[in-house]
């Protein structure tokens, strides 16, 4: 399945502020998930396999490392057991990311505050649409749940987890 997603992610100094913007809005909380994202060596984009209690799925994607809201072309599909050691067989293991996941849904929007292993605090924005999405809308529904959650500019990060945690290895 494709999907357009704008995406906005920032360090959280304040996770119990988001959780209170959350339930101010009725957001649907959909529980706390443990997952490790496991990011595969492909020549372009990002390929992960998300293993968790909540989420499962092979995911490619491909977005531009800028701060502030990023649009990604994203290809979703079921993991099955056995994929991962088969991709890591065929392509190489990258890097592995741990993270506790608090998920939350406002319509189309998906909030996720994540505990990332070796990281710290973060909370991720992600409004989705398909393909014919009005992405001015998407963006509006990102900057305004921003504003709700106390997210500064200089809160923002361009990089994804893997890249962060790939700099820490290095000593960076």
């Amino acid at each position: 399945m494709r999907v357009i997603n704008i995406e906005i992610k920032a360090r959280c100094a304040d996770p119990e502020r988001v959780r209170a913007a959350l339930r101010e809005r009725n957001a649907r909380f959909a529980g706390v998930d443990q997952q490790v994202d496991t990011y595969f060596r492909v020549p372009q984009g990002r390929l992960k396999l998300r293993e968790g209690n909540i989420e499962n799925a092979l995911i490619y994607y491909c977005r531009p490392n800028v701060s502030g809201p990023k649009t990604s072309d994203v290809l979703l599909s079921a993991a099955s057991p056995g994929l991962k050691e088969i991709l890591a067989g065929a392509l190489g293991v990258l890097v592995a990311v741990e993270k506790r996941r608090e998920i939350s849904y406002l319509d189309n929007v998906k909030i996720h505050l994540d505990r990332v292993q070796g990281l710290g605090n973060f909370v991720e924005i992600e409004a989705a649409g398909d393909a014919q999405a009005d992405r001015s809308a998407l963006l509006a529904q990102c900057r305004g749940l921003m504003e709700a959650f106390g997210i500064r500019e200089q809160d923002l990060i361009a990089e994804s987890y893997s890249d962060m945690l790939l700099k820490v290895a290095s000593g960076q």
